[in-house]
């Protein structure tokens, strides 16, 4: 089950800490609680309320076995993002944002497809085959589509959505997606335009903690999708069983008894003069 969103832990987190007051964008006052020391305090109720929204549409596609695209490429998020996504089996992009990821998506396939190749020639023996030169050629160019795209390489298709920790950060993602009407759920600062983004859950983006627990809390929803997309195959899978043997029950006993009716015995009778 995810963890029921408790706002005191939000709180002990530093969720609430925005920007800077002359640093705001106006779109995000309906969240922002107080203004503190001259930083913007948001109020973590909406936050709290934002991320329950949030969860239940993430959980109804990790339940339809579509993919969610996690995206940070900031430091304090990448390694954070990247363990809780491979946690709930998600793709993610921590490295650049490789340009066309989305809207030019068959050309990425073709680079990771290359990977593959690549472990195959070193699995063959036709890596062996070139010359030094050729085979450090190789070997770079496998680590640089590893760092950069070796977190996709299970996505064979568009994702169903993306999830971005600083949608200034990742522009770039968010207008392909927008171009491609995927929906875009994010963690959004005092500082950004939250009418960027379909699902906005107002955090800050910048501390670890706060990036950290909002993840935690979105991917323990993610992992119950996934769950009920299992115990959804079980339920499928025992009722076609036990379909088929409510068909088969009325064959048998039809079946049955004429397996165990007696054989006529035939006997021919002479007839004599």
């Amino acid at each position: 089950m995810a963890n029921k969103i408790d706002v005191k832990e939000l709180l002990e987190a530093g969720v609430h800490f925005g920007h800077m007051t002359r640093k705001w964008d106006p779109n995000m006052a309906p969240y922002i609680y107080m203004e503190r020391n001259g930083i913007h305090i948001i109020n973590l109720y909406k936050t709290a309320a934002k991320i329950e929204e949030a969860n239940e549409a993430m959980k109804k596609i990790a339940a339809s076995g579509r993919k969610i695209l996690f995206v940070a490429t900031k430091k304090q998020a990448k390694d954070i993002v990247s363990e809780k996504a491979l946690a709930c089996n998600m793709p993610y992009i921590t490295e650049r944002w490789p340009g066309g990821m989305l809207t030019n998506f068959v050309t990425i396939r073709k680079a990771v497809k290359k990977m593959a190749s690549i472990d195959r020639m070193k699995k063959d023996g036709t890596f062996m085959t070139l010359s030094k030169k050729e085979r450090l050629q190789v070997d770079r160019l496998r680590a640089k589509l590893e760092k950069n795209l070796g977190s996709i390489a299970d996505m064979s298709r568009l994702p169903a959505a993306l999830f971005v920790v600083d949608i200034k950060a990742e522009h770039i993602a968010i207008k392909e997606a927008q171009k491609l009407n995927i929906p875009v759920f994010a963690m959004v600062d005092t500082n950004s335009d939250p009418r960027e983004v379909d699902y906005v859950i107002p955090a800050n983006d910048d501390a670890s903690k706060s990036i950290d627990k909002i993840l935690t809390l979105v991917t323990d929803a993610v992992k119950d999708g996934l769950a009920n997309r299992t115990s959804d195959k079980e339920v499928d899978e025992t009722t076609e069983v036990e379909a088929v043997a409510k068909v088969a029950a009325p064959v048998a006993e039809v079946a049955a008894p004429v397996a165990e009716a007696p054989a006529i015995e035939t006997t021919e009778t002479s007839t004599e003069e």
